[in-house]
């Protein structure tokens, strides 16, 4: 293990993986030359040259349906998208070809292609960069969601990607890119599994089910909570689709009370899937109304981010609403 930042985690998983199979290339904006927007694929067209790093025009549904062919010819392709909010150009490729290709095929053979991009506010980008669409994505049969949190899990949740043989939508959010961590080695190799949660802190008063930023918020409440002698469990769901049932639901069979808190707006985001969930099947493990936490129902405001876009204060008080109601 090392100290690495978040952005420098996904190169190295990137670099790793192309190391480790001739197959794998990168496509994107701006990810050979100019090392990526965000500086993630620095260095890597310099190692590999320009046929596995591509520049592309700005053209994400023409680079990402490149990226399809590539894919059912047998290579691995990494796609980056500048900015999430961008996808919308390649919905198409996505949701009507990556995502249905092998289905549709009878599984003759498989589309292992990654789509990365970052997402999220708090950096004052405005409304058409900040956006987390995440549910979009998860409401498809046939895709993967990954969502990493810290530096040691996007590049184990990375390495799982590109070696899977399914399509996987890999969303980074951009607040934490700069965020310094522990993660493994190359020599070592950790691999992640998808769909398979991580408890990070232990708790039994509350469950706080969250995903990539939101995860750290979480963390904060809970030491917040602590203080006040209540006693959080904050679980990353790292995947979300699939998302790990299980662990969740263990969870609240030991806290019997359960808290979903996710950076995008809380209408129809990824939490009101958890929180239908629990109560169709395990509605006697909980003794008080499930809580929401998630953005308000309006475009990201650049003037007013800071308060747009949830904070440890929202899942506190999100925390204290569920603790003080009973079924």
């Amino acid at each position: 293990m090392k100290e690495t930042r978040y952005i420098f985690a996904i190169k190295e998983a990137m670099e790793e993986e192309m190391d480790r199979d001739e197959n794998v290339f990168l496509i994107g904006e701006d990810v050979g030359l100019a090392g990526g927007s965000f500086g993630a694929s620095k260095g890597l067209y310099e190692k590999f040259g320009p046929e596995r790093v591509v520049d592309t025009p700005i053209s994400e549904l023409g680079f990402t349906s490149l990226a399809a062919g590539a894919a059912s010819c047998g290579l691995r392709p990494i796609v980056e998208i500048m900015f999430m909010d961008f996808v919308t150009c390649a919905m198409d490729s996505i949701v009507n070809q990556i995502a249905k290709m092998r289905y549709m095929f009878g599984n003759q053979y498989t589309v292992p292609v990654v789509v990365r991009m970052p997402e999220g506010g708090g950096l004052n980008a405005g409304p058409q960069h900040s956006q987390c669409l995440e549910a979009w994505f998860a409401h498809v049969p046939g895709l993967k969601v990954v969502m990493a949190a810290t530096p040691h899990d996007v590049k184990g949740l990375l390495k799982a990607s590109i070696r899977d043989d399914n399509p996987v939508i890999f969303i980074e959010n951009k607040t934490l890119h700069a965020m310094k961590g522990m993660a493994a080695d190359a020599e070592d190799d950790v691999v992640l599994p998808l769909g398979k949660a991580d408890v990070k802190l232990q708790g039994s008063d509350v469950t706080i089910v969250t995903a990539s930023r939101m995860v750290h918020e979480s963390l904060k409440a809970a030491k917040i909570l602590e203080q006040e002698g209540i006693s959080a469990e904050v679980v990353d769901l790292m995947t979300i689709q699939p998302w790990d049932r299980q662990t969740v639901f263990e969870s609240v069979a030991k806290t019997h009370r359960l808290v979903v808190a996710h950076e995008a707006v809380k209408q129809f985001g990824f939490g009101a899937e958890i929180a239908a969930a629990a109560a169709e099947e395990i509605m006697d493990e909980l003794d008080a109304p499930i809580m929401r936490v998630g953005a308000p129902f309006a475009p990201a405001s650049y003037s007013l981010e800071k308060y747009y876009v949830p904070s440890a204060d929202n899942v506190v008080s999100a925390v204290k609403s569920t603790l003080e109601r009973t079924l």
